[in-house]
């Protein structure tokens, strides 16, 4: 069985939307598009670096569209990517020029597809992929980005319909900007007690 990584930049309020550009989403009257670039620095781009290791990717549609555009020009900024499968799931597209694209386009593809055998599967961004993935317990691991600031609205990681699970922390650092970087993996049910108790 291959592991699926949720990879995540996030607000404090947990806003997933557009970390990386103005025009990236705007949907919604987003205008916040870029919020994560003031915080870039060695530090945040080492722990990238080794993030960005190679691994198949599964992606939705949007997210796919907006990776193929840019990431088949600058390859030398992410080694692999072109090389790796990239999973997609759309129920509206079928194929890319691309190298190395598969389509999916339900929840039992992307079952069928962790019970395979292979490498760990990364998820960036893919918000809506993200929910499907949260809501039915296919998260094995978070690898989350946390930004020091909040937004109050747009596209939140966490929307309604997760499945309650808890988490261990598996690995961390702060940059000197104040991101925090947490990974996290799948740690069964939920406990509950009493404080003090």
């Amino acid at each position: 069985m291959r592991k699926i990584i949720v990879l995540e930049f996030i607000t404090l309020d947990g806003v997933m939307q557009a970390p990386g550009g103005p025009e990236e989403d705007t949907a919604g009257g987003f205008k916040y598009g870029g919020w994560s670039a003031p915080y870039g620095d060695e530090a945040s781009g080492k722990v990238m670096q080794k993030q960005m290791a190679p691994a198949d990717l599964l992606l939705g549609r949007k997210t796919y569209e907006i990776f193929a555009n840019f990431w088949p020009k600058h390859a030398d900024f992410w080694p692999g990517i072109n090389d790796v499968t990239k999973y997609v799931l759309s129920t509206t597209m079928q194929k890319s020029d691309w190298q190395n694209s598969v389509f999916l386009n339900s929840l039992a593809d992307i079952q069928k597809l962790k019970n395979s055998e292979g490498s760990d599967i990364k998820v960036w961004g893919s918000g809506e992929l993200v929910q499907l993935l949260l809501k039915n317990d296919l998260v094995d691991e978070l690898w989350l980005k946390i930004y020091p600031l909040v937004l109050g609205k747009g596209k939140n990681l966490f929307a309604d319909g997760v499945v309650p699970a808890a988490f261990t922390l598996t690995e961390s650092s702060v940059t000197p900007k104040g991101v925090i970087f947490a990974n996290y993996k799948r740690a069964g049910d939920v406990k509950t007690g009493t404080i003090g108790a």
